[in-house]
């Protein structure tokens, strides 16, 4: 255990990040490839009117972190690279997929990481982003449960996260304050998709609550091993930044100047 949090709190070398991420796509291709199996909530599964509902709750959350990524790029051109590892961090993360309750799947989220850069409504963008291109060039997902997935993974979640990110940051470590947030943001992912899927489809007898207790114990069986995962290999990528790309942190406010 005293090896393990050692791990966590020094940082690591960036040439092992790469090897790492590059592992994690070779993976996430190697799985996709071997079964066609839906993530997120499937296309054509949702009725229209919970479609239509769950597109009206993101559509504010996309438009809100549209021009907060506007205003980060033009008062940090440097972030750009920052952008776009966290949307591929996500990407690859949330391609990582095993069979789960029906219409949908677990995999890790990736959501933690570019919270923690962004903040919750810019990666609402940056995680729409990722569902889109799955549904469009994986069929993981779909475009009329577009708007579901986007309030789970890229709203719900990262508003945890923000949380934890904003409360505990000076009175943790670093590395136990990014861990949990990570991990809080994949499991309340799930109970939001656990909701959805709930209020979609109630029980015939026990309605919603029912319906919602079995989907989430489902859910828990894969996902809270899933999400340790993701909270220390988000930590591992977040050392990784502090040591290579530590003035673009400091330009975003996540690390102060030393």
């Amino acid at each position: 255990m005293e090896k393990v949090v050692k791990l966590l709190r020094g940082p690591l070398p960036w040439k092992r990040v790469l090897w790492l991420t590059l592992a994690l796509c070779l993976l996430s291709a190697q799985v996709a490839l071997a079964r066609p199996l839906q993530m997120h909530i499937m296309e054509g599964f949702l009725p229209p009117i919970w479609c239509i509902v769950w597109f009206a709750v993101a559509i504010p959350f996309w438009i809100v972190g549209y021009f907060g990524i506007k205003k980060v790029v033009a008062a940090n051109p440097q972030s750009r690279l920052l952008l776009g590892i966290s949307t591929a961090f996500c990407f690859v993360l949330s391609s990582l997929k095993m069979p789960s309750v029906t219409g949908s799947c677990s995999h890790p989220c990736g959501n933690g990481l570019g919270t923690i850069l962004f903040g919750p409504a810019e990666f609402s963008v940056l995680g729409g982003i990722v569902l889109v291109f799955q549904a469009l060039l994986l069929a993981h997902g779909g475009l009329t449960t577009l708007g579901a997935n986007t309030v789970s993974m890229c709203v719900v979640g990262p508003l945890a996260a923000w949380i934890i990110w904003k409360s505990c940051r000076n009175h943790l470590p670093l590395w136990a304050t990014v861990f949990i947030a990570a991990v809080l943001a994949d499991w309340l992912t799930y109970v939001t998709t656990a909701i959805q899927l709930a209020v979609a489809y109630p029980d015939a007898t026990g309605g919603v609550m029912a319906s919602f207790l079995k989907f989430a114990a489902i859910y828990a069986v894969t996902q809270v091993p899933l999400a340790i995962s993701e909270g220390i290999l988000t930590v591992l990528i977040m050392n990784g930044l502090r040591s290579n790309a530590a003035e673009e942190l400091q330009s975003l406010g996540v690390m102060e100047a030393a």
